[in-house]
């Protein structure tokens, strides 16, 4: 099956690079977001996320012309719905952006298309929500046109390179619209492509994040284990990890992005007696922030009212600029509800602006007057901190380490007293 024209519904962490990949091929691309702001940003070369070589590969889709903005669809070979799917706060999945999608595609599909969708879903989405949507003009899914399932399956700060060397899995909802699926992957994907059926695609990814998020979640526990016990969790994980069958992961102020904190409530939503461990596991990793709040309490006093505190990380992981579902969010958001004086700083997003968070755009202003230092995500910036500097910086001796990335003796030499989560006493 050839392609000439692609058009990508939704133009964030998954649709951009997505997008400007098929574009870098030869391929024309219509890029379609519902947010006025990120059309009209785009519109003018303005990326709006930040990804590895993200910015150099929009900028040269659109200036070649194959990569167009839009704020509706238009006619296309190929249909790829890649629009957040988020959750409701009794943790029931929001499918409204994908009906949407599938919605305003619905008038364009014709006799041979082909529909894509990328958008981490429960099981049945495809064949329960975006066939019936399609097929409401009378064509029939697998037979007049091609539907899919195929998951993203990219690690933030490596979408890029992932995307095409990763395996890629495509479900559809009959063999011919698998392989129409892998006709349309094939373009770019270097890596294995797996054909299979759409519930099983769904399922895999899944499965995938569910696998990590319950491994997580015993490395979480371990951590206030030890803490109870009075011993340190990271010489305890080191140590058990010479057995050549063990592998466990490291500990941290809980879990966040899109997909690991997300993806599993989907299956506790579709199968709610069976995924029991699946959801002690997300209670775990969900309430980890508490963990860590109550360590701040330990070192400061139960009450933090007018503490003073620099929150250095607020991204869900290293070294990217993604808040999603972030647990060092949800920590700076707490400290100052209860009263605390913080200042957050993200150097991945200097500018962000987060409801109930006070942020600043450098780190000597997160410092300057704090009387604490928290920790909270292992980027390089503050991974290569000179303990010797920061104390000239703030008046605080007060280090808590909740990612083990902060080198201790360096920073109790330099006059701080220094916590670290899951270590059960003063370092």
């Amino acid at each position: 099956m050839e392609f000439n024209t692609i058009c990508v519904m939704g133009l964030g962490y998954i649709g951009l690079p997505t997008a400007s990949t098929f574009a870098s091929r030869g391929i024309k691309v219509i890029g379609v977001d519902a947010n006025p702001r990120v059309v009209e940003s785009l519109q003018n070369g303005h990326v709006h996320i930040y990804e590895p070589g993200l910015r150099e590969l929009v900028s040269e889709s659109l200036a070649s012309g194959n990569l167009i903005i839009r704020n509706q669809p238009k006619p296309a070979d190929a249909f790829i719905i890649a629009v957040p799917t988020p959750f409701y706060d009794d943790k029931k999945a929001d499918m409204r952006f994908v009906r949407s999608a599938a919605e305003a595609i619905a008038p364009f599909v014709r006799q041979g298309n082909l529909v894509v969708l990328e958008s981490t879903s429960p099981p049945m989405t495809t064949c329960g929500i975006v066939a019936p949507i399609l097929e409401r003009g009378g064509m029939k899914a697998g037979e007049d046109f091609y539907l899919t399932y195929s998951p993203e399956r990219v690690l933030p700060g490596q979408i890029l390179r992932e995307l095409i060397e990763n395996a890629r899995v495509i479900g559809g909802v009959n063999h011919s619209s698998a392989e129409a699926g892998r006709d349309l992957y094939r373009i770019f994907v270097k890596g294995e492509i797996i054909l299979t059926d759409a519930t099983t695609a769904e399922m895999v990814k899944l499965m995938e994040n569910t696998y990590r998020d319950v491994n997580i979640a015993i490395a979480n526990e371990f951590s206030r284990l030890a803490d109870r016990f009075g011993i340190d969790v990271w010489e305890a994980i080191r140590i058990a990890n010479l057995h050549p069958r063990v592998k466990i992961l490291n500990p941290g102020p809980g879990v966040g992005g899109h997909c690991i904190s997300v993806d599993p409530w989907f299956l506790v939503e579709a199968a709610p007696d069976i995924a029991t461990l699946i959801r002690t596991s997300r209670q775990v990793n969900d309430s980890q922030p508490e963990f860590v709040i109550r360590l701040i309490q330990q070192v400061l006093g139960k009450d933090l009212h007018g503490k003073r505190i620099a929150v250095l990380g607020l991204a869900f992981k290293p070294d990217v600029d993604d808040l999603r579902e972030s647990p060092a969010v949800d920590i700076a958001r707490h400290l100052a509800a209860k009263g605390a004086q913080v200042k957050a700083f993200e150097p991945n997003k200097p500018d962000a602006e987060i409801e109930g968070v006070p942020a600043v755009d450098s780190l000597s202003k997160a410092l300057e007057d704090a009387e604490l230092v928290l920790v909270l995500v292992g980027h390089k910036e503050f991974r290569s901190l000179e303990a010797t500097q920061v104390v000239k910086q703030t008046p605080a001796r007060l280090l808590v380490d909740a990612v083990n990335v902060m080198p201790a003796e360096a920073f109790k030499q330099a006059g701080f007293r220094v916590f670290r989560l899951g270590v059960g006493h003063e370092l």
